[in-house]
């Protein structure tokens, strides 16, 4: 069995700050940002300076803490308690798509709900020990999902993987690339294609960096070159990760995920999404209800500031799809592997967490 452990720490909070590695420089500079108030914080969540469902929930938990000692000398709890959630409906704005942002915000509001006739010191650490274990509890779900999506990947398997969802898009160690590591990690001999996933690259940018980061074999493509790799029967699984999950089993992840699925779905290739339970959004019927973010023209026009489009072009660019739930062969949680039918087994884990 192989040892594998992280070589590089994604986000920390120490010393009353919150210090996060810049994505948006990887991998040509290795930089940190340091956020002291939770407007640092939204932007940096806005900015993409962190990125991915997991970690900006476990970032926004922390700015939700940064907000409440900032507010901690207001004149009354009253006063105290709107300005908190002030700073949290700004900090859920950032990013509209991603559930766990919301999700982590919630948790924290009913930590300082229950603890608000408490002195401010036993509440700040309070909000401080909640927003420590959103962390924590996402290492380990991670760690969890990972022995179980292990599962599904045959020794000698070649995996396709889109996006990022490694330890730079969660806590630490990873979804569905925590899975491929886990493969590694208990003997397997696996090979990985990464998309470059278009148009910020975080395939290229990131996936290959974590990959080389743990020495897995590996090679990057083009996101166009996908399809011809399924079609010739070169890739025996797709894993991938997932912004949000519709009580139906419909997926929403990074642009050009839906695509991969239907390639998949016509040559008979697995194709699974690996999220933690918090990702899965009980409120939300179907995925024609999730919020699509649609970004910054320049992401598609420039390449690291460098113009490639006509000036003047529109441009179209949305950062999510979604994937419907019949393309999908399961969906990895903590909770176990999600099959068809996906409403009722999805309906199962909701009882059984009580959400």
């Amino acid at each position: 069995m192989k040892t594998m452990q992280e070589t590089f720490n994604a986000l920390e909070f120490t010393d009353a700050a919150l210090t996060l590695l810049d994505q948006r420089v990887l991998p040509t500079r290795l930089e940190y940002i340091v956020c002291r108030d939770y407007r640092e914080v939204e932007f940096a969540i806005r900015d993409m300076i962190v990125r991915g469902a997991p970690a900006i929930g476990a970032t926004a938990a922390y700015g939700y803490y940064l907000a409440a000692c900032e507010f901690s000398a207001a004149a009354d709890r009253s006063a105290f308690m709107t300005r908190l959630k002030e700073a949290s409906l700004f900090l859920e704005q950032s990013r509209p798509t991603a559930v766990n942002l919301r999700w982590a915000l919630r948790r924290m509001q009913t930590v300082a709900d229950a603890a608000v006739k408490q002195p401010m010191d036993e509440l700040l650490s309070q909000l401080k020990r909640e927003a420590d274990a959103v962390k924590q509890e996402d290492i380990d779900t991670n760690r969890a999902i990972s022995r179980i999506g292990n599962d599904i990947v045959p020794d000698h398997a070649t995996i396709l993987t889109h996006c990022n969802t490694g330890a730079l898009a969660t806590a630490g160690w990873g979804t569905a690339l925590g899975v491929i590591k886990e493969a590694v990690r208990s003997g397997k001999e696996i090979f990985v294609y990464a998309d470059e996933t278009r148009p910020r690259l975080q395939g290229a940018r990131l996936t290959a960096w974590e990959l080389m980061q743990a020495e897995i074999p590996s090679k990057l493509i083009s996101d166009s070159a996908a399809a011809t790799l399924i079609r010739d029967g070169k890739i025996d699984c797709v894993i991938l990760g997932g912004d949000r999950v519709a009580a139906n089993g419909d997926v929403c992840n990074k642009i050009g995920t839906f695509m991969l699925s239907v390639v998949c779905k016509a040559y008979g290739v697995p194709f699974y999404s690996v999220v933690p339970v918090t990702t899965i959004d009980f409120e939300i019927e179907t995925g024609d209800d999730i919020p699509i973010e649609e970004r910054d023209a320049q992401e598609v026009t420039h390449v690291e500031g460098v113009r490639i489009a006509p000036e003047g072009m529109a441009v179209y660019n949305p950062a999510f799809d979604v994937t419907p739930h019949q393309n999908i062969t399961g969906i990895i949680t903590e909770a176990g592997i999600i099959r068809p039918p996906f409403k009722e087994h999805i309906q199962k884990i909701r009882k059984a967490y009580g959400i």
